[in-house]
């Protein structure tokens, strides 16, 4: 009995979701044990800079917004923990989670917070400059690049809207794709090929990320058929070739999307388990910021509230 531990509130994951909903939580006396996850803090922990972040005018660095947003759910009391939730059995209240550290937790209801994690393409020289010229996010990072030259890899309409989005700051916008057609729908397809400071490179694939040790100042290019390399000499490299929910534990308990993504009843974090609530990116897969997330942690800790109380 030692290793069962009860509480009123779990939450799983961390990142401005599950941070928000632990000050929301905490604030309303559920007392949230929340398991940080293999990432604490989220994706903002690998980026730099983050400049569009309301009540930040001078900008902060991403561990460092994440650091503040924990302080604040202990400073309320939130129990945040190091460690990830390694299995969960939704089948009735209280809801039984295990986790890496040996405890099963009973809780009366469970936010989950696990985010998301963009996919990138695998090379040393990327992983090396990733938060210093290399992106998973334009919207959040394409500002840093206003009229300098940027290349973006992908096909779909991620990486279709993030190349438009880039072409209105960025002097010229590389656009690397494997295939020798996008696989975007026809009115972004449209959009990208006739903008006039995005080039195609079709066929194409990105050998190594360049760099001088503090950031990227090239990428080098391999055409697919011919081997042909290409040097472009740009300062940023944008990532879009999708995004992976951290969802694989829920698999089989709760209502999923085919592409892996919690499904929430529009306008709320409820999901198909009474008792159960998603916020942040593992059921966003449209906005993916951290403002967003943050909100929807709040909602998700208000509309929890709601629940143990009704």
């Amino acid at each position: 009995m030692d290793n069962i531990e009860k509480v009123r509130v779990l939450i799983i994951g961390s990142g401005p979701a599950g941070y928000t909903a632990a000050i929301y939580a905490a604030r309303a006396d559920l007392k949230p044990l929340v398991y940080q996850g293999l990432q604490p803090g989220g994706q903002l922990t690998t980026t730099t800079e983050v400049e569009n972040f309301p009540g930040y005018p001078e900008g902060i660095q991403g561990p460092e917004m994440m650091e503040d947003f924990r302080k604040q759910a202990e400073r309320f009391g939130a129990d945040i923990r190091w460690g990830i939730v390694t299995a969960v059995d939704f089948s009735k209240r209280p809801f039984k989670c295990t986790a890496d550290d040996g405890k099963t937790i009973e809780a009366e209801a469970v936010i989950i917070a696990t985010g998301a994690s963009a996919q990138y393409l695998g090379l040393e020289s990327e992983k090396k400059y990733q938060g210093f010229g290399v992106s998973g996010c334009a919207t959040c990072d394409g500002f840093f690049y206003r009229g300098k030259d940027v290349a973006i890899v992908g096909g779909g309409d991620t990486a279709a809207e993030e190349a438009t989005y880039l072409s209105k700051l960025c002097r010229k916008v590389y656009m690397i794709h494997r295939r020798d057609e996008l696989r975007a729908s026809k009115a972004m397809q449209h959009k990208v090929l006739n903008t006039a400071n995005i080039e195609m490179l079709w066929d194409s694939r990105v050998a190594e990320v360049l760099g001088d040790g503090q950031g990227v100042t090239g990428v080098l290019v391999a055409n697919v058929k011919s081997s042909e390399k290409r040097t472009l000499d740009v300062h940023g490299l944008f990532i879009a070739i999708g995004h992976l929910p951290n969802t694989e534990i829920f698999k089989g308990q709760i209502a999923m999307a085919p592409n892996g993504y919690i499904e929430t009843v529009p306008g709320t974090t409820t999901t198909s388990v009474e008792g159960v609530f998603a916020a942040g990116d593992c059921q966003d897969h449209h906005y993916r910021q951290a403002v967003t997330a943050a909100g929807s942690g709040c909602m998700a800790a208000i509309e929890t509230e709601r629940f143990l109380s009704s």
